[in-house]
């Protein structure tokens, strides 16, 4: 698989739940903010789209849990993205370091608001690196 971009990140100890595992509900803080540093390193600014009337937004979120992450946990968030019509899509893979084991793999559809309607945004056609 051939990943676009890659975040290492460290589980915190308040994101762990009762069983002493990672809430299902962290991980996808986790991919947001991967997909939000792969968007600064390619000179995408959300708040500067918004200033512009472009909002891109999260349509459809589908998460499957390989193995759970730990307190001190270190991991991989790891992206590549398609184009599906208007639909930028992520596929995102976490992986617990330094066995890299699957923790879990996501899809985001993702759609773009341009002036409160449904559209496309050339910014990111022309910014982001797709798969085929």
């Amino acid at each position: 698989m051939k990943y676009t971009f890659d975040l290492k990140m460290k589980v915190r100890d308040y994101e762990c739940d009762l069983q002493g595992i990672v809430n299902n509900a962290n991980y996808q803080h986790y991919i947001e903010h991967t997909r939000h540093e792969y968007l600064h390193s390619v000179g995408i600014s959300f708040a500067a789209m918004h200033e512009r009337g472009i909002d891109a937004v999260v349509a459809r979120l589908t998460m499957a849990f390989k193995t759970p992450l730990r307190s001190g946990d270190e991991f991989l968030s790891r992206l590549y993205l398609k184009r599906d019509g208007i639909k930028y899509v992520f596929y995102q893979d976490i992986f617990r370091l330094p066995d890299m084991k699957c923790v879990i793999k996501a899809i985001v559809d993702t759609v773009c608001i341009v002036d409160g309607r449904l559209g496309t945004c050339d910014e990111l056609d022309q910014k982001l690196t797709f798969h085929e």
